[in-house]
C-alpha cells in the first residue's frame, strides 16, 4: 500500500470517529457551547501521529462537517450576514482547524504532545473568545456588563473540561505502544 494511502485513510477514520464522538453530549450550554465524549481527541492523536501538516488537514476537514451540521441552527438564530460570517469563521472554521496544531511537540515525547493538544484546544477556546466577545456579547445575560468576561466565562465552562478530558484521555492512550506506532 503507498505511503501516502495510509494518512489519507486514517485521516478519514479519525474525522468520521471525530464526528461521531462528537454528538455524545456530555454537558450543553445554550448556544450550542458543549463538552463532547472526546471528540477532538482522534483529530489530536492524528496530528501527533502524522504530524501538524496532515493534522491541518484533518482538522480542516473536521470544521467543514462541524459547521455543515450546526450552520441550519446558526442561521435559525437571526444574526445579522456579518454577525452570521464571524460566527461561521471564528466559531467553526478557525476553531476546529486550530485541532491540527496538536502535532506540533510531537517530537518532545507524551509530555510534548500533551502539550500540543493544550495549545490546540487553548485556540479553539480564543476562537471562541473572540467570537463571544464581538459577535455573542449582545445576548449576555443581565448583569454580566462586560462581553469578554462573559465570553470568557461561558466558553471557559465547556472549554476547560474538555482540554482536562481530551489531555487525560491522550496521556492514557498515549501509553499504549499500538495507539502511536505508524504504519511501516
Amino acid at each position: 500500500m503507498s505511503k501516502k494511502l495510509y494518512p489519507m485513510i486514517e485521516c478519514a477514520i479519525m474525522v468520521a470517529l471525530a464526528t461521531v464522538l462528537s454528538f455524545i453530549k456530555i454537558y450543553r450550554l445554550p448556544l450550542e457551547g458543549e463538552i463532547t465524549l472526546l471528540s477532538m481527541l482522534p483529530i489530536c492523536l492524528f496530528s501527533i501521529r502524522w504530524g501538524i501538516g496532515w493534522g491541518f488537514v484533518g482538522s480542516g476537514l473536521y470544521a467543514l462537517i462541524q459547521a455543515g451540521i450546526y450552520l441550519p441552527t446558526v442561521m435559525s438564530w437571526g444574526l445579522t450576514p456579518l454577525a452570521l460570517i464571524g460566527c461561521l469563521v471564528f466559531d467553526y472554521l478557525l476553531a476546529y482547524s486550530v485541532l491540527g496544531i496538536a502535532g506540533m511537540f510531537r517530537k518532545f515525547g507524551t509530555w510534548g504532545n500533551i502539550g500540543g493538544i493544550a495549545l490546540a484546544l487553548i485556540l479553539r477556546f480564543a476562537s471562541h473568545l473572540v467570537s463571544g466577545t464581538l459577535i455573542f456579547g449582545e445576548w449576555m445575560p443581565d448583569g454580566w456588563g462586560n462581553p469578554f468576561i462573559y465570553s470568557l466565562a461561558y466558553n471557559g465552562s465547556f472549554m476547560l473540561p474538555e482540554l482536562v478530558l481530551t489531555a487525560v484521555a491522550a496521556f492514557f492512550l498515549m501509553k499504549i505502544p499500538a495507539v502511536m506506532k505508524k504504519p511501516q
